[in-house]
This record gives structure tokens, sequence and C-alpha cells, in this order.
């Protein structure tokens, strides 16, 4: 990790103060890269990663650990419990707030997280609608999309907002419904909403992308610690929470919280309706899924930004 910073010092130090975001797939070695500038900048971490919000979720998130949360100031971490919403506009103008924190007190912010939308988004200073999540709405559209199927719903939106429908992904269920519920809420279209405010300071990137097969095999290593860490205790927890809130595991399942990498399968273990070696196998297929995902959306940030590119394991 020294050898990385040593590397890169002479545009570390004019990097002072600037946005620093570390960006990469799964497993790449982020939060060890970010630990490492951070400690050479007088940085402090913003998370960018959509779970490590949610308490109770740290083990299967591979949350920073306590003693990681010591030794560099973290920041959105914990904000709410598994069964709460939250929104990309909640942590853009959460994130916003404590970048310009962290700013005014001379020190350097580090964007640090696998969460492609929320990495782009405070790069590039999206702006979002303040329209509060309304949950008749998006029952409603939900259940359009069940009904007639997730073409159908995105053909709704094309017809309001053919310019959102050029930037939202139609398999985005989630996303496609909230333009529609802004439009509904707003009476204007969803993209009218999309405003870029750029940032006041340079903005600078760090992108990992060291060889698939080097970062599948750790993201199976990482799988069976976190296994033997207590991963499983850990969701039984969740549910045992869940079910004091009156939400079966059923139920507790389509919350967004257990939508991260693993929780379903290792909760199908726990209610004993699959084998852990079973889910130990879905959960890795997934990942690679995911792995995929992320470099193919990171390689365009990277790629606009100007990013300083790292092909090895950290």
């Amino acid at each position: 990790m020294d050898e990385l910073v040593g590397a890169v010092q002479s545009d570390l130090r004019s990097w002072r103060g600037a946005l620093i975001a570390i960006i990469g797939p799964t497993a790449a070695g982020k939060s060890a890269l970010a630990l490492s500038v951070a400690a050479h900048l007088d940085g402090e971490i913003v998370s960018a990663d959509s779970r490590h919000v949610y308490r109770r979720m740290n083990i299967g998130t591979n949350k920073p650990t306590p003693r990681e949360q010591a030794q560099v100031t973290h920041h959105l971490l914990d904000l709410r419990e598994p069964w709460e919403g939250f929104s990309l506009g909640e942590y853009l103008t959460l994130a916003r707030a404590v970048i310009e924190d962290v700013c005014a007190r001379g020190k350097t912010p580090l964007l640090v997280g696998g969460t492609g939308q929320y990495v782009r988004a405070v790069l590039e200073g999206w702006q979002t609608p303040p329209v509060p999540p309304d949950e008749s709405v998006r029952a409603r559209w939900l259940a359009f999309a069940q009904a007639h199927g997730a073409p159908a719903l995105f053909e709704q939106l094309r017809q309001r907002d053919p310019e959102a429908a050029r930037t939202i992904d139609p398999r985005n269920v989630r996303r496609v419904v909230r333009a529609l519920e802004v439009i509904e809420a707003t009476g204007q279209p969803w993209s009218a909403w999309q405003r870029r405010q750029p940032w006041g300071v340079p903005v600078r990137v760090i992108y990992l992308q060291p060889p698939r097969d080097a970062l599948y095999a750790r993201a199976d290593a990482r799988l069976l610690g976190m296994i033997a860490a207590g991963w499983l205790d850990e969701v039984r927890a969740l549910l045992e929470a869940f079910a004091q809130r009156g939400l079966d595991a059923d139920c507790a399942l389509t919350l967004p919280a257990m939508s991260a990498l693993g929780y379903r399968e290792m909760a199908q273990v726990a209610l004993g309706r699959l084998a852990l070696d079973e889910a130990i196998a879905a959960i890795k297929r997934a990942t690679r899924r995911f792995i995929r995902a992320q470099d193919v959306w990171f390689r365009r940030d990277a790629a606009k930004f100007g990013a300083i590119v790292v092909n090895r394991l950290l």
C-alpha cells in the first residue's frame, strides 16, 4: 500500500484539499488504500456505500471496523435501521454537507465506496428534487410493474419524460418508479430536476481495476472470512429485529437493505430453506456479476475524471 502511495506521492501532495474519490469493484482494496491516503493527506473518509448506511449490518457489508474508524474519521455510516428508507437525495444532501465541512476545516475529503450511483452523483454534483417519498404512489407503480412488467412501466416513463428515459436503465424498476413519483408530485419532468452543481474544489480520482481472476479469488476468500466472523449470526439477529417490529421474514427480505450482496441467501440459510454451501455458491456467482457491473460503471467515471488507474490488487 505504501508503495502505491509513494508512486503517486507528488500527485498526492497537490491533491491536498481536493475531493478525492477512490473507486473500483468490491474487494479491490478501496478501504485499505483510503486509510493510507488519509494518513498522508490529513483526510477524512466519506462513505459512498448504500449498505453502510444501515446499522446492524456490519460483517456482510464489510463495513469499516471500529479500529479503522478510530484510525481515520469516517462519515455517513450507520444512519438508518434496516427497516427504514434511505434515498439518493438524502445521501446527496448529507454527503455535500459533510464534504463542505471537511474542506472548511482544512482537511481532505476522501469519497470511498462501491455504490456507483452515489459516487457519480457526488462527483458530478447532482441536484435532486425536494420530493419526499410517497409510499402510496410507489406502491401503485410497483403493483403496475408487477402486473404488466418492467418494460411497460418504463414505457409510462418514456411517454411522460423521453429525456429521462434516455438516461435511466429500464431494468432499474425502483429508479423508474421514483422518476414517475416525482413527475406526479411536481408536475414537471424528472429530467428537469437533474441539475448539476460543480464543486468549488478540484476532483481527483483513483480507480482500482485489478485483474479479474485475482479479484474473484479475493472476493471468495473474503466471503469465507465473513462467514467465519459470524455473518450468519448477524443475519439471524436481523431477522429477529425485523420480527420484533412485526415484519415476517418474507416481508423483510423485500426491503432495500436486504438486497445487499449475500444477505437474502444467508437469510434463507438462517430460515432452514437453503444449505450453507448452496448459499456460498450463489453468493459467489452474484458477487462476480456485481464486480463486472461495477467495473463497467466505474470505467466511465475514471475516464471522465482522468483517474490514476491501478491494475493490481492492493
